[in-house]
């Protein structure tokens, strides 16, 4: 497995990249055809903050499934350990998934339409020549994956625009790969009615729905 370590805001030691080493063998033995493991380490420089000065993101790529795990701490060697708590869990989940569908069985999915209120992400930035516009956010073509920001003026507001690749899914694999990365929201086609869709966590084991269509679609 390819083992990729960065930081964010600091340099990494190399005590920390051979303890990432020593560690990863938890995620191959969970998963044995994880191809890639990304680990991002971020400082906080706010003093107010040093309970959590330190945060880790791991995310491992095995075949076409994608696993993710994050935690902080006032160390990078806790939050490393924490975010690997965290990661083998879900790999585990994905596991006893497979073996669950190999054997037929359908686990049932609460769903409930509300409203959804979904949380910033926190993703790669793509860097741009600031012009202080708000449409400066839409203006530019960007990847797969990649994403853009734009402070508006002289205000704390920042606009963040990322291009999402869905692959159709139904709700119950949405919900699923919602979990695996770990957020409170996940983006998608629904299969089965063919619009774009999000998932979200409502509260307790309850989940929400939340499907976009156009007012002539739905005359």
């Amino acid at each position: 497995m390819e083992i990729i370590v960065t930081g964010r805001h600091t340099q990494v030691k190399q005590r920390f990249r051979d303890v990432v080493e020593s560690k990863m063998n938890r995620v191959t033995a969970i998963a044995p055809d994880a191809q890639r493991a990304q680990i991002v380490l971020t400082h906080e420089g706010n003093p107010r903050q040093a309970d959590t000065a330190k945060r880790v993101e791991i995310t491992v790529i095995a075949g076409r499934t994608v696993v993710r795990a994050e935690a902080s701490s006032t160390d990078e060697f806790s939050a490393l350990d924490m975010a690997l708590d965290k990661l083998t869990l879900r790999l585990r989940r994905t596991r006893d998934r497979r073996k669950d569908h190999r054997r037929g069985y359908s686990e049932p999915v609460p769903v409930d339409l509300g409203v959804v209120e979904p949380v910033a992400e926190e993703e790669p930035v793509v860097e741009e020549e600031p012009n202080n516009s708000p449409a400066a956010a839409v203006a530019s073509d960007l990847g797969p994956g990649e994403s853009v920001e734009v402070q508006v003026g002289d205000t704390p507001i920042v606009i963040r625009r990322k291009l999402h690749i869905a692959e159709p899914m139904t709700i119950d694999e949405a919900l699923y790969e919602m979990e695996l990365i770990g957020h409170d929201f996940f983006l998608f086609v629904n299969k089965e009615t063919g619009r774009p869709s999000v998932v979200y966590h409502r509260h307790g084991w309850s989940y929400g729905v939340f499907e976009i269509d156009t007012p002539e679609n739905v005359q």
